[in-house]
């Protein structure tokens, strides 16, 4: 199950096992609708502000998400550059501007922190992108994400990269996510995946993180009608990581809508939350990789 069983969407990554980071680029298929519901307080982000409602571009070009802190952005001015290449972004009298969100988790205490991803890592992230399945694991932009931090630096465990897909009626909804979190993280059932839950989660320290998630569908949806699958997105999250939604995170949720199926909005909503608390899940269960 991947963010690829979307049809026409591509993912590609560019991966620094040695510095311990890098960065996904999601490229979706063109017309589509993107929104994004941000909860966490300290976000490192651009070009959100253009995907709430009533804003005057619906369709993003591609979506960025990144390691690095608020110096991976640099990362989407590599795949803006990749897209007005070929022509592609929104057309302007003076040429295309490609929309490209992007939204970054911190893991400079990982690996290299001087190393981050820059304007030629999205660029390599970007001719990556390919319908294959994205799987699990660390890798791109959770390379160096980790979770369970809430107790101390001591207790941290590996985060990384998770999909799902969720079936809703003649529609589907994916979901991609990047799980770098303060928090443990929990099965919808209880579970706790991370050693931990003992002690006072409300003692949380001020260690920076940031979970992403991407949601898609291939149903056709309005932005305010999507914005409601990025906000069950964000419950999801809430869900299985906690704390979550800390002081300390950029926790962001990006919906896209990619195709023309025809599907009720309130269980297109429980089929986002679903395949967020999913892909969470499989983020914590992948086998280490690097």
């Amino acid at each position: 199950m991947s963010l690829t069983d979307i049809a026409g969407l591509r993912v590609g990554h560019w991966t620094s096992e040695e510095a311990r980071t890098g960065c996904t680029v999601i490229v979706p298929p063109s017309p589509n609708v993107c929104a994004v519901e941000v909860r966490g307080a300290a976000p490192g982000s651009r070009e959100t502000a253009l995907l709430a409602p009533g804003m005057k571009v619906s369709e993003i070009t591609a979506l960025v998400l990144t390691g690095g802190s608020a110096y991976g952005l640099a990362a989407a001015d590599g795949v803006m550059a990749a897209l007005e290449a070929e022509g592609r972004g929104h057309p302007t009298p003076w040429g295309v501007v490609p929309i490209v969100p992007a939204a970054v988790i911190f893991d400079l205490s990982e690996g290299d922190g001087s190393v981050r991803p820059d304007a030629a890592a999205g660029r390599t992230a970007y001719a990556a992108a390919s319908t294959a399945p994205v799987g699990s694991g660390r890798f791109g932009a959770g390379t160096g994400a980790t979770v369970a931090k809430w107790r101390g630096p001591e207790t941290a465990r590996p985060g990384g990269i998770g999909s799902a897909t969720v079936e809703s009626g003649d529609a589907r909804v994916a979901a991609l996510a990047v799980v770098n979190a303060i928090g443990d993280v929990y099965t919808l059932d209880g579970e706790c995946l991370t050693g931990g839950g003992e002690g006072d989660p409300g003692a949380v320290p001020p260690f920076t993180s940031t979970t992403l998630v991407c949601v898609a569908t291939d149903a056709s949806l309005g932005r305010s009608d999507l914005t409601r699958l990025a906000v069950r997105s964000q419950d999801a999250l809430a869900a299985v990581i906690r704390p979550a939604h800390t002081r300390y995170d950029g926790d962001a949720s990006f919906a896209l809508s990619c195709g023309g199926e025809t599907a009720d909005l309130d269980a297109l909503a429980e089929a986002a939350f679903a395949a967020t608390a999913d892909a969470i899940v499989a983020a914590i269960r992948a086998e280490p990789t690097g």
